[in-house]
């Protein structure tokens, strides 16, 4: 699908959380990536942590005060693993939560994992006009997210609602500050 002239591309980051994947086997990732440019948007940044709850809430954060960023992407940690904390990292960061995502996303994924779609703690929200979606790690949950749920919402045509018209009310930030440094000893 490529958006049409009178759609609206959006700029999106896409963050992978893995202890596992390099950025070699990060499938998931590059399916979103993909996904993404064939829609038409613009991709901006595309990372991949380990699952570090402050790690992960740090770039979340700064992505969320980044006037450029529209809509972030985020693929694993969603599960029960030790490990797993994308929701612990996210959730403190978020204005609103989207229930209806994660509802949406463990309806749909029924058909293809049944009963083992209750696992999924995938989950959205926004926050300073920057709409947030968490999904599992493996490439064909990304798939069931971006071809059931987000490639229609971050579609500006796409009616009764969509979210393009919530996120291109973003404010401006003066995102450089936070890398300016005070004093001379100040070396970070």
């Amino acid at each position: 699908m490529t958006i049409s002239p009178d759609a609206t591309a959006l700029n999106l980051a896409i963050l992978t959380v893995s202890d596992s994947r390099g950025p070699a086997e990060d499938s998931s990732g590059q399916y979103l990536e993909d996904s993404v440019l064939a829609a038409g948007h613009n991709l901006v940044a595309r990372r991949l942590l380990p699952d570090d709850v402050f790690l992960v809430r740090a770039l979340i954060s700064r992505w969320i005060a980044d006037p450029e960023v529209h809509c972030v992407l985020i693929t694993g940690g969603t599960g029960f693993l030790e490990r797993d904390s994308t929701p612990e990292a996210v959730a403190p960061l978020l204005e609103k939560t989207i229930e209806g995502f994660g509802e949406e996303f463990r309806r749909l994924s029924v058909e293809e994992i049944r009963s083992s779609t209750i696992q999924s703690r995938t989950f959205g929200g926004m926050a300073n006009n920057t709409v947030i979606f968490c999904l599992p790690g493996s490439p064909n949950a990304c798939r069931t997210g971006w071809e059931g749920i987000l490639r229609h919402q971050l579609d500006s045509r796409h009616k009764p609602c969509n979210f393009a018209g919530l996120v291109l009310r973003k404010p401006e930030r003066q995102l450089h500050r936070l890398d300016e440094r005070v004093g001379e000893k100040a070396r970070r």
